[in-house]
């Protein structure tokens, strides 16, 4: 990172772990977003997007002075970084110039890029219709990303569902499969892939989850369809009648916006400052794919004209939300995370459902990104020979590939247990609430997610792993 040359580590003292109190200001935000929504005195207040940051930085904050104050440094390997400001800058450079940037850009340019693309038109909302919907954004969440495949695709389908009153359960499954479990077999589909990818899993690997992709797809799929099928018996006969006869053909505004789409997943998959481009000896400087990105984003608002995003009721407050959160969640975040970094080999977990399910439990309030990278860190040092059943990186270094697959499967599948657990989870609840969908608290959405995912999670575990 850019920060590498005054983060000299020093000391050879074996690594102490952080207590539990350190996760407090975690925790403390975590309770915040689920339950300040709720409370009738709060809600109105953390609706703004600045008393959000106000809290998330204030906690963010919190966690900095622990680590200025703690007495110890940060541990790599047989050495750790000064205690004091040099901890304080490793913590700011993992959580600000190695996650908070990649991810927000990322989640920013796809954002932005998609919603200048308009799927125009209102077709009748029948469950068939909608389960379509949700299969399509299946489909593409893993080519352009789950961000932009859900920022495509919820516009229009709030909109062929504005007739209809029972519109909870499609938003619902749309988080379930659109803005997580679609985008598992390529990296760019999801960020914690996209990170195995940095660390050396080959590009194409990740399909060879198709198998469980595909599953859970169709089981979702088939829930899905006769819950809405249940659901479209509800509606009274004047907003069914509305709907069936307020109908317009489909079509596309903002085509150029697939160009620049295109672009960002190029530039994603390719401008990694650690590695030589495309066969070439260049190797791209810090940021330069996120300054790339942000000039795809450029190219899109100059290319697109502005009723299309107009017509798409775009704003940027539900990217704002997302960056207000997890700049604190980021920071926050270190704690936790560098306490499994140290004690996770020890936590006994050495097989594929325990990677799994440790994987995909600690992804649904830490966020699947960099809690698939602490269990690959943890599988990665379990390998150490080449054989069968072990996948050579291409950083040289082994890893079983069933314990991949696992990790795999925990993070990008998991990340669908909570509004927090991937980026475009608060992105779509964002903005259904924004078309006047009441959608439900944080521990309301886990009811649904324990309810129906768990078990479709189980059969995984049983048929694949």
């Amino acid at each position: 990172m850019l920060t590498s040359a005054i983060l000299a580590e020093t000391g050879h003292a074996a690594p102490t772990v952080p207590g539990l109190a350190s996760v407090i200001p975690f925790v403390i935000l975590l309770l915040c977003i689920a339950i300040l929504p709720l409370i009738h005195k709060t809600s109105h207040w953390w609706e703004h997007n600045k008393n959000k940051l106000i809290v998330a930085l204030s906690l963010g904050l919190v966690t900095i002075a622990y680590y200025q104050m703690r007495g110890y440094g940060i541990a790599h390997g047989d050495h750790a970084t000064d205690p004091g400001i040099r901890t304080v800058l490793t913590v700011l450079d993992h959580a600000i110039l190695g996650e908070f940037i990649p991810f927000i850009s990322l989640l920013f340019s796809l954002y932005v890029i998609s919603g200048g693309i308009r799927v125009k038109g209102d077709i009748p909302a029948h469950p068939i219709t909608n389960t379509v919907f949700l299969a399509i954004g299946g489909l593409l969440a893993s080519f352009i990303g789950t961000t932009g495949a859900s920022m495509l695709l919820i516009r229009p389908v709030l909109r062929t569902n504005s007739e209809r009153k029972h519109v909870v359960h499609t938003v619902i499954f749309f988080i379930f499969i659109v803005s997580n479990i679609g985008g598992c077999l390529l990296p760019i589909g999801d960020p914690p892939l996209f990170l195995g990818y940095l660390k050396g899993v080959p590009f194409l690997w990740t399909f060879k989850l198709w198998k469980e992709w595909a599953f859970c797809l169709v089981v979702l799929l088939v829930i899905y369809y006769a819950w809405d099928t249940i659901a479209y018996k509800k509606e009274s006969k004047q907003d069914v009648t509305l709907d069936e006869t307020r109908v317009t053909p489909i079509g596309i505004d903002g085509k150029i916006n697939f160009l620049w789409l295109a672009g960002v997943v190029f530039v994603t998959g390719t401008m990694d400052p650690t590695k030589p481009f495309l066969g070439t000896g260049w190797t791209p400087f810090p940021f330069l794919r996120e300054l790339l990105q942000t000039a795809f984003v450029g190219l899109s608002l100059v290319s697109t004209g502005k009723g299309v995003r107009a017509a798409n009721h775009f704003s940027y407050t539900a990217i704002l939300e997302v960056a207000c959160l997890f700049i604190g969640i980021f920071i926050c975040m270190q704690a936790p995370i560098e306490i499994l970094n140290l004690k996770g080999a020890s936590l006994g977990v050495d097989t594929p459902y325990k990677f799994f399910w440790a994987t995909g439990a600690l992804s649904s309030f830490l966020d699947n990104a960099p809690t698939y990278v602490v269990f690959f860190e943890t599988a990665n040092a379990l390998t150490h020979e080449p054989g069968p059943g072990i996948l050579q990186l291409l950083s040289g270094h082994f890893i079983r590939e069933d314990l991949l697959i696992a990790i795999s499967l925990g993070a990008v599948f998991m990340g669908a247990n909570t509004y927090i657990g991937n980026g475009p989870n608060f992105m779509v609840k964002s903005i259904a609430e924004h078309a006047k969908i009441k959608m439900p608290s944080f521990f309301g959405y886990m009811g649904y997610s324990v309810c129906i995912l768990i078990p479709v999670f189980c059969a995984v575990m049983f048929l694949f792993l």
